[in-house]
């Protein structure tokens, strides 16, 4: 039998673009196949002749660094399989119609776009499917809604890869699956794993988040939270919520716009797949959090108009994240020329996006071809839905058998800090795009 290898397509020494390849004796496998948005766009390094020997593709969670390249992949006549969870297929189709409504990306065929749903496998955390001379199990990730580590054997050898993960427990979600791992080789994002990357505690980030968001409508402002649309902004929604029920927050209308609604109802329906807490709090009382008399959603173009033009404070959550698209660019486009605005990013803004060049204290950005004068103010709150440094080490710790560890999904410099931080007995691998490797 011969060794397994792993070869990566992306995420190697950046954030985005994910795709990994497994292969065993006579199977290929992709880990994910995500875009890296910004300009340019980029895209997994795996040329379209490549693809034919591909048997199968498997999905950790839905975001487009992870999700967004299928289109092209299936534009190509490829005709595999995606294996994923429930949550995920469904929030997939979702966030796959928003991007190409966005980026209209080049070398996406209308066959190709309509394929994508027809050929995707569900498949339940910590059951065994295999796919020709690999088996695999999906385990519950902490990252967002359906996010999934993903376990790969061959019988002899057994690689676990994080995909996003968190050992959180957030209002949403339990935290990653830790218990009786084993793996020989483990991939693991390394996205908080810089040693400056110790977040404050969540109680202070929040109750800071709360009381900027609080100064800000008392001085007549509006506040602006561009959110992505799975995991953080129902995150952020249910903060909101709950700090404006218990009188500390002043009550005002909170709009939510863009995706982020049809994504809430993908949440509601799949209520098993988040925290215990929250599936007893729908099931045994009214109380139901999905449905708040405190949020309205905007789901046309004169609603928005209405909410930009109206004088009264209030917030906005809506998308993109990172100001690569979609609502968010309306709204700043009118308002963040006005001083007594706010604008708070609460996820992370990858380099070369419009939201990480304010983030860094540009005064004026491009959004969707036109300039915008920059005078608001601009705050980050950052509700991480990945592992901070701490809570790596811990899951790297629990691994049972573990011998080497490939730090991706993550910039340079933080990786390399995290591979200084690892004890020494394990063999640390920072690969780079398109380098291949032999797991003996």
């Amino acid at each position: 039998m011969n060794n397994m290898k792993i070869k990566f397509y992306g995420a190697a020494g950046e954030v985005g673009r994910s795709c990994i390849q497994i292969e065993g004796a006579n199977t290929k496998v992709l880990l994910d196949a995500g875009v890296k948005l910004g300009k340019p766009e980029q895209y997994p390094v795996i040329e379209d002749s490549e693809l034919k020997n591909v048997d199968a593709i498997i999905l950790s969670h839905a975001h487009l660094d992870h999700c967004g390249y299928l289109p092209h992949i299936f534009s190509t006549g490829w005709n595999g399989y995606v294996y994923t969870t429930k949550p995920t297929f469904e929030l997939v189709n979702i966030l796959l119609s928003d991007y190409m409504k966005i980026s209209n990306p080049k070398n996406v065929t209308k066959e190709g776009l309509n394929k994508v749903n027809k050929h995707f496998k569900i498949v339940d955390y910590e059951k065994e499917f295999r796919i020709k001379g690999l088996k695999f199990k999906l385990y519950q990730a902490g990252h967002m809604l359906g996010s999934s580590l993903v376990e790969a054997s061959d019988g002899k050898h057994t690689v676990l890869y994080t995909g996003d993960m968190s050992l959180k427990k957030t209002r949403v979600l339990e935290p990653a699956h830790i218990e009786n791992l084993h793996a020989d080789t483990l991939i693991i994002e390394s996205t908080n794993a810089g040693e400056k990357d110790l977040p404050k505690s969540e109680t202070e980030t929040i109750n800071n988040m709360v009381k900027s968001i609080t100064d800000t409508i008392k001085q007549g402002g509006k506040v602006i939270i561009p959110s992505f649309a799975t995991g953080r902004a129902q995150e952020v929604l249910f903060i909101l919520d709950d700090y404006m029920r218990s009188g500390v927050i002043p009550k005002v209308p909170i709009f939510i716009d863009g995706m982020i609604g049809k994504v809430t109802r993908v949440h509601r329906h799949n209520v098993i797949f988040c925290r215990k807490e929250l599936q007893q709090r729908i099931l045994m009382s009214e109380d139901d959090p999905f449905k708040s008399p405190n949020f309205h959603n905007i789901t046309t173009k004169q609603m928005r108009n209405k909410v930009i033009g109206e004088h009264d404070s209030c917030i906005i959550v809506t998308t993109s994240g990172m100001l690569t698209g979609g609502p968010i660019v309306k709204y700043l486009e009118k308002m963040a020329g006005d001083h007594k605005n706010k604008l708070m990013f609460v996820g992370y803004q990858v380099e070369g996006t419009p939201g990480r060049q304010i983030l860094d204290g540009a005064k004026e950005v491009e959004l969707d071809g036109r300039k915008v004068q920059i005078k608001l103010a601009v705050e980050m709150s950052r509700i991480s839905g990945h592992a901070d440094r701490q809570q790596l080490m811990r899951f790297i710790s629990a691994i049972k058998g573990l011998k080497e560890v490939f730090l991706i999904h993550g910039e340079e410099g933080k990786r390399a800090e995290m591979k200084e931080a690892l004890p020494k007995h394990f063999k640390v691998m920072l690969p780079v795009l398109g380098e291949e490797f032999d797991l003996k």
